[in-house]
């Protein structure tokens, strides 16, 4: 039998275009009464992402009233792939040019499908609420912390150019979670020293001449910056949570290296340590997604997890190329090194 197709009033798509004018670009949105938004160069991107994540967020719905809007449309926003499944999600998607951004609804399988498309992360859509006060936070390197890096790469996979640097894509989290709710963040000496990024300036450099951010003080040891992209001022929880999964980012056990290993590597142990089941002993995703995520390529990924595999960080990985997917698992003595965690088999 045939399923009704998704009721106009439940429609989620938006799209925005930004097009080139004599006085700078300009931010067309159909489903807005005011068509043209005159911008700067430099805020171009963030305002778009700005403006869909406000329809997203006037137009809440439960999550049982959302549906994948490609398959309503006969999933031809991407190639054949194995079918619609896992929950429905936020996909943001960007045409070849960086000019037209649609955010939609999608189920998991459809969005990891659709080129030059990234999940938004819930946190950085969702209405702040009132903190909640009598409990005591899990130990760093739970399920929060997981759920919340691996969002906020998402989010980076987006925002920053595809090129980005995998050291400057390490900057950018941790200025991304430690950012206030102005968009100000500080990040001290002791922990530049730590990320062996401290005198990195090049790094900063990148992410200013994306639009990213812009750098307020040069006050070695310190450095001080704010973020140019609206879409991280909305960010949920609070700083306390975020500055936990900051934390984690910098060891995330149990797939954190030694100190002194190439940026690329690191950024890819953060990606599988982010994908981790609830056991912690083994994780799986597509293989483009783990590029996007990291900004590689599909073979400098597979590179790259030969050498954490030769380097005992991960036990064994393997890519079904028939559905794109790629499954690792870690050694048992980083599981059993997890309290709280049991590793599975």
């Amino acid at each position: 039998m045939r399923l009704a197709g998704t009721p106009a009033a439940v429609r989620r798509i938006w799209t925005v275009e930004l097009r080139s004018r004599a006085g700078g670009p300009s931010l067309v949105c159909p489903h807005c009464t005011v068509h043209a938004t005159p911008l700067t160069a430099a805020s171009a991107r963030s305002a778009a992402l700005a403006h869909l994540a406000c329809h997203a967020r006037t137009d809440a719905l439960p999550g049982y009233l959302r549906t994948c809007q490609c398959r309503a449309r006969g999933c031809s926003w991407h190639p054949r792939h194995r079918g619609c499944a896992g929950p429905v999600l936020l996909a943001l998607t960007r045409d070849r040019s960086g000019r037209t951004w649609r955010l939609a609804d999608a189920c998991a399988a459809c969005a990891a499908a659709t080129s030059h498309t990234a999940v938004v992360p819930a946190t950085l859509l969702a209405p702040r609420r009132p903190g909640c006060s009598g409990r005591r936070p899990a130990p760093p390197g739970g399920p929060a912390e997981r759920t919340r890096v691996r969002e906020m790469l998402t989010y980076l996979a987006a925002a920053l150019p595809q090129f980005t640097s995998p050291a400057t894509r390490l900057l950018a989290l941790q200025c991304a979670l430690r950012a206030d709710a102005r968009g100000h963040v500080r990040l001290p000496g002791g922990l530049l020293r730590g990320m062996r990024l401290r005198g990195r300036t090049e790094l900063w450099e990148e992410l200013e001449q994306a639009g990213w951010l812009r750098c307020t003080g040069r006050r070695p040891p310190v450095m001080e910056a704010r973020l140019l992209d609206a879409a991280v001022l909305c960010q949920q929880p609070g700083s306390r949570a975020r500055a936990r999964a900051a934390h984690w980012a910098l060891r995330p056990t149990p797939l954190a290296l030694p100190a002194g290993r190439p940026p690329a590597m690191q950024l890819t142990a953060l990606a599988l340590a982010a994908h981790l089941t609830s056991g912690g002993a083994a994780g799986s995703t597509d293989m483009e997604v783990l590029a996007r995520l990291c900004g590689h390529s599909p073979h400098q990924t597979a590179e790259l997890l030969d050498r954490l595999t030769a380097s005992h960080t991960l036990a064994a990985w393997r890519h079904c190329r028939e559905t794109d997917e790629i499954l690792w698992h870690i050694p048992q003595q980083h599981t059993a090194a997890r309290p709280g965690e049991h590793g599975s088999h």
